[in-house]
């Protein structure tokens, strides 16, 4: 997944879009250095366990969980996973452009 999230994120630079990342390790420095590692330049959160604050208010039950939210941050879409993740971001950046951002 993350090499997949790594070319969106460089495909929509510059274009109104943000990844962030909740994380479910629990070791937040281990998990620092693995995004490193792995070259993640958006913002991600160590979680830790699926009860804890923000997957419980997300209603998260399964790692990964993706959610694709619009710039009003309503969700428009849940589980949409590489090709489908894309179009998804891609159809409300579209909407986004013909609504002239509001």
């Amino acid at each position: 997944m993350i090499p997949h999230e790594r070319s969106l994120v460089k495909r929509l630079e510059g274009k109104p879009f943000a990844l962030l990342g909740i994380n479910s390790d629990k070791d937040r420095i281990e998990t620092r250095k693995r995004c490193r590692d792995e070259g993640m330049t958006w913002r991600s959160w160590v979680n830790g366990s699926s009860g804890s604050t923000i997957s419980s208010a997300w209603g998260v039950r399964g790692w990964p969980t993706i959610y694709v939210l619009d710039h009003k941050g309503v969700v428009r879409f849940k589980g949409v996973r590489g090709e489908a993740m894309d179009k998804a971001v891609d159809q409300l950046l579209d909407e986004l452009q013909k609504s002239g951002g509001k």
